[in-house]
């Protein structure tokens, strides 16, 4: 190789040095276009295989359904807070239960009582998992969380709810009590006649606007435990953290309802497909509002926010914004102001054994 150098004139090793180099490229332009094309067989392979996977599956289902049986035993609970967009979101259920054929039953209770009692859990922990005929149901009313798995049942349902600004709601339910909505206007409702403000009551202390009445979204999730609905409790607020990320499939805010409802529908199209065009469309969207609301003054929120019951509550309401959008950011993308839920995003591969 010495003497080759000496012998070679420098302008003919230049030319062998950058041919050596092309070549080199090449050879590995070539290397890296057999690896694509390995990674884009195994791929294809991979689909091939899931595709003879859902066929076989589709076949078997024909004699047992399992898979459908399974969806179409299913049943949600939306166990609603009071004044966070409930009536709106259910009455889109309402208007979609025929045509995705599913059936919608509201749980009403005495004096809206959100706590049940022990005799009234069980029944209704067996009406939800043996009434078949009411299956698949969306279930929602004005109660507590009720734990089925201690009731001794096979069958758990799905649980979803919505939450809203503290002091946002406790305002939109002040007002409720006196004036009603437009969606029966001409209600009676308990505190008709009353024509004090949200300030006004803030101002001299009233006990509709107290800090005490900022206390509900926490026992909702907390449920029926006694401890729930001891006011500032500290473990209630633990627990209903614990029981919204473990327990509820989603929780929405009623500040972003049209994402919750995009995100539903994609998780269970079975009950929800056509939702979000109808809530974006449909005459009934926001059909509820509160009547001869007027927004609290800074100094009526700062006053309650001085409370250790605002401070717990918020701090829950935050937590379950925080997971909302954390499972958005992983649902749907943005584009051009518009939302968009991504593709699936796996796949499976290598699946042995071989079907025949």
């Amino acid at each position: 190789m010495g003497l080759l150098r000496i012998m070679m004139p420098p302008k003919f090793m230049l030319m062998a040095v950058l041919a050596f180099g092309v070549a080199m490229l090449f050879i590995e332009n070539q290397i890296q276009k057999l690896e694509d094309s390995r990674a884009k067989l195994e791929r294809n392979m991979a689909r091939h295989e899931v595709r003879e996977v859902e066929q076989r599956q589709t076949r078997d289902s024909l004699l047992d359904l399992p898979a459908m049986a399974e969806i179409e035993d299913l049943v949600i609970i939306y166990n609603r807070v009071p004044k966070t967009a409930s009536t709106s979101f259910t009455n889109i259920a309402y208007d979609l239960c025929g045509k995705n054929r599913f059936h919608v039953l509201h749980i009403n209770t005495t004096k809206n009582n959100p706590v049940m009692s022990l005799q009234d859990q069980m029944r209704f922990v067996r009406n939800v998992t043996s009434w078949q005929e009411m299956k698949p149901g969306f279930y929602h009313g004005h109660i507590a969380y009720l734990d089925f798995t201690k009731f001794g049942v096979k069958g758990k349902p799905v649980y979803i709810n919505i939450v809203r600004d503290p002091i946002e709601r406790l305002v939109s339910y002040y007002y409720f009590l006196r004036f009603g909505d437009d969606y029966r206007p001409g209600l009676r409702r308990r505190k008709q006649g009353d024509k004090k403000t949200f300030d006004e009551c803030v101002s001299s202390g009233g006990s509709d606007c107290a800090p005490e009445k900022l206390w509900l979204q926490i026992p909702f999730f907390c449920g029926h435990n006694s401890e729930c609905w001891n006011v500032g409790s500290m473990w209630a607020l633990e627990q209903a953290k614990y029981n919204l990320v473990n327990v509820y499939l989603l929780v929405g805010v009623t500040e972003e309802l049209e994402d919750f409802i995009m995100m539903l529908e994609a998780a269970l199209p079975r009950f929800f497909k056509g939702a979000t065009d109808l809530y974006r469309t449909g005459k009934k969207s926001h059909l509820r509002k509160t009547s001869e609301k007027k927004p609290p003054t800074k100094v009526s929120i700062s006053k309650l926010q001085k409370s250790n019951i605002w401070k717990m509550e918020n701090e829950f309401f935050e937590f379950a914004l925080e997971q909302f959008q954390f499972v958005r950011a992983h649902s749907v993308r943005e584009k051009d102001g518009e939302l968009y839920l991504l593709a699936q995003n796996f796949f499976y591969e290598k699946i042995y054994p071989k079907g025949n």
